[in-house]
């Protein structure tokens, strides 16, 4: 049996290429906040990272300020605007632990905003003011274990406009690794999308203490 040309044509004809995701097109932001000491034990001490040394006192730093679909996200959007220059990025190691992680959270999500890397970078120190690191954590100076509830109820306590679904805990090797905040374009708190709920299920974790 002969193929028709149409359906042969339709067989030859390359594949089509994904939707790009478009620079400024998301529904809401997620703000990540890393436990900072359970990141230099599992990464940063094998990088003599600065940001482990003794002394440092860091505990929540900010990992990123991440563009968020309903459902799913976009990251490497194509942008017309600059990149950051090296000192701009530098400038984020107040909050973010070095320029490094700064430049590569503009990369992956910073460029799919729409804004300008200057506009990401000031989003991301308003989206952090805007939230309150409970005190119990404040320089923690001995390793504890608790639950991952307990460290929600503890956001969700020193920021009463926040809702139990606008706040997700997450572990890794048994340790805290990040406290995720839900905000809208506008940085307001709401509910995160569900696909960005995934609390930790351990019953108990580690936070390990401020270096």
């Amino acid at each position: 049996m002969r193929m028709p040309i149409t359906a042969l044509a339709l067989l030859l004809s390359p594949l089509p290429l994904a939707a790009q995701d478009v620079a400024g097109q998301f529904d809401y932001y997620v703000l990540s906040l890393s436990w900072q000491p359970a990141w230099c034990s599992r990464t940063g001490d094998e990088r003599n990272a600065p940001e482990c040394r003794d002394g440092t006192g860091r505990d929540f730093t900010v990992h990123g300020l991440w563009p968020q679909y309903d459902r799913g996200w976009p990251q490497d959007c194509a942008t017309s605007e600059r990149d950051p220059s090296r000192r701009d990025s530098v400038g984020m190691a107040d909050i973010m632990g070095s320029g490094g992680l700064a430049w590569y959270q503009w990369q992956k999500h910073g460029r799919c905003t729409g804004l300008s890397a200057e506009g990401y970078f000031e989003a991301t120190r308003t989206a952090l003011r805007t939230v309150t690191i409970p005190e119990v954590f404040d320089d923690l100076d001995r390793d504890i274990s608790l639950s991952p509830g307990i460290v929600e109820e503890a956001f969700l306590e020193a920021n009463p406009g926040l809702g139990p679904d606008g706040v997700t805990v997450t572990c890794r090797d048994g340790a805290l690794a990040e406290v995720r905040i839900c905000l809208t374009r506008d940085l307001q708190p709401r509910d995160c999308a569900p696909d960005a709920l995934r609390d930790c299920s351990q019953p108990r974790i580690l936070m390990e203490e401020v270096r």
